[in-house]
């Protein structure tokens, strides 16, 4: 692809990937493969298959509506804004929706993601029917078809789901209750810690939360929880679960905790066990392998003899903890605001957790309404999987998200499931500034509807948008962006060809910064 010197103005450049590259070489399609069966269907029934998919999904909404609103004005405006943070950006005609009803009513509407019609989300997403089975039968696949059906279902829902602030919320906690693929068994136990811890609780209460991470198959592997047991005097707690819970999980690196308490933490631990063959998988208690003793944490006694309830009364001296309602209103305001954190607004979502012992909804209610939010437009930069996820909705691609697509993620450093460290991918800027190109190269091909498994209706768009003629650039950016270009950012996209020019603004910073 050609270097266009007047890119200036956007502060990037395109320059074609290499001819090997995995991200942009078209690779043939590999049959689902369970270790009990043969390969089930032809590739041409497969691909039938998705064609009917997205028919029938479009006629339940995902697609491009006859005319769609274009922002204007040198300030992003407001709804974009709100699209742009509390989902993962506008999808076309999104605008006119969060207008019609108020940025208040929506809010509302999302966080009760029970009450949204999600079918057309449903319907491309369930195939991946190995992502719903019980722990123990996902066993039964292989690993590359594990790792690959988890990426595709987690980006289809960010790109076509309704519920867009649960998929966030989503997102959220798994970053914070981070949990390894790659590490042990857990590639066979996320789907299912995906479905009962995160997904199940991403919008409740934080205590239910973090009481089913604690317990969950998933978790214990990663964090080496089944290895922590007491199974004779003298016997040395495994620290690295409870360690993590006081330093990520709840209090945070600074919340007063001591080396102690993090001992305390783990002797109470103690017991919780995967299991290996019958029902593999699921998780249980095994009293002769628990501390019986008296333990103290953070300064509360927890009386000696409590077996599986140990677990209860730790949590719940965490879970109230001041310093957790801290942490967690911190990474919120993050997550919405900036990497500035605000003072005044992580106070308040704390007062909030605190209030309402750990009510998830209630604290996102805070930050979305606050003045803080709604001032704090464009000081965010996106992620890779909120870029590409962004870009899909921005100009209503119709995919399935093959391989090609997925391999994007992986070049651009965010594998899903794939951060090897519990903290979780990072939500600041500098750690995602070393992948650029290949964003810059996703946005040529989208541009250029040359990426396979990947459809843009571009005419369509165009003719919704009104982005046709003289103005054409212009109005795209505005649709973008959210905001009008700049006087040098208009210059340079007139000197370039009308076929770059969506592949130019995707690219440039007002696209990636929301």
């Amino acid at each position: 692809m050609q270097r266009h010197d007047s890119l200036g103005a956007f502060g990037v450049g395109a320059e074609g990937p290499p001819a090997d590259c995995p991200a942009v070489r078209e690779r043939p399609t590999r049959r689902r493969v369970l270790a009990t069966a043969a390969a089930v269907g032809s590739l041409a029934a497969l691909g039938g298959c998705e064609k009917i998919i997205s028919r029938v999904t479009e006629k339940l909404g995902e697609s491009v509506p006859d005319s769609v609103s274009v922002p204007s004005g040198v300030e992003i405006d407001p709804a974009h804004h709100l699209l742009s943070r509390a989902a993962y950006g506008p999808w076309p005609g999104d605008l006119e929706h969060v207008r019609s009803i108020g940025e208040s009513a929506w809010i509302e509407q999302q966080l009760d993601p029970k009450s949204i019609d999600d079918s057309a989300c449903t319907l491309r997403a369930r195939r991946f029917e190995e992502l719903e089975q019980a722990a123990g039968e996902c066993y039964e696949y292989t690993k590359p078809v594990l790792r690959e059906e988890m990426a595709r279902a987690t980006l289809l829902r960010a790109v076509y789901s309704k519920r867009q602030l649960f998929e966030v919320m989503v997102s959220f906690w798994t970053d914070h209750l981070n949990v390894n693929i790659e590490k042990g068994d857990c590639i066979y136990l996320k789907p299912y810690d995906d479905r009962t811890v995160v997904r199940e609780h991403a919008l409740g209460n934080f205590r239910d939360l973090i009481r089913a991470s604690a317990t969950s198959a998933a978790m214990l592997v990663y964090l080496d929880g089944k290895e922590n047991t007491f199974a004779r005097m003298g016997d040395i707690p495994n620290e690295n679960y409870g360690r993590e819970l006081l330093e990520l999980h709840t209090l945070g690196v600074h919340g007063g905790y001591t080396q102690k308490d993090v001992y305390e933490a783990a002797r109470c631990l103690t017991g919780w066990r995967v299991r290996a063959k019958f029902r593999r998988g699921t998780v249980f208690f095994e009293p002769t392998l628990h501390d019986p003793g008296e333990k103290s944490v953070l300064g509360q006694a927890i009386p000696a003899g409590g077996n599986d309830q140990d677990i209860e009364r730790l949590l719940d001296i965490v879970c109230r903890h001041p310093s957790t309602a801290r942490h967690i209103a911190t990474k919120l305001v993050r997550r919405f605001v900036s990497e500035d954190e605000p003072a005044a607004l992580v106070d308040r979502v704390a007062e909030v957790f605190k209030a309402t012992n750990g009510d998830i909804k209630s604290m996102v209610r805070t930050v979305l309404t606050s003045d803080e939010f709604k001032q704090s437009k464009g000081m965010k930069f996106k992620t890779p999987f909120r870029f590409v996820a962004s870009a899909l909705r921005a100009v209503g691609a119709d995919t399935h998200a093959h391989q090609p697509l997925i391999a994007y993620l992986t070049r651009m450093g965010q594998g899903v499931f794939q951060y090897p460290t519990p903290d979780g991918y990072p939500d600041k800027t500098s750690p995602w500034l070393g992948t650029l190109l290949w964003r810059w190269n996703l946005a040529f091909a989208l541009a250029a509807n040359t990426l396979p498994s990947v459809t843009v209706p571009w005419d369509k768009l165009s003719t919704a948008t009104g982005a046709q003629g003289s103005d054409r650039a212009d109005t795209l950016f505005r649709y973008f962006a959210g905001h009008d270009p700049t006087p040098a950012q208009s210059q340079a996209l007139a000197s370039v060809t009308a076929a770059d020019a969506p592949g130019i603004i995707l690219a440039s910073p007002s696209f990636q910064r929301y």
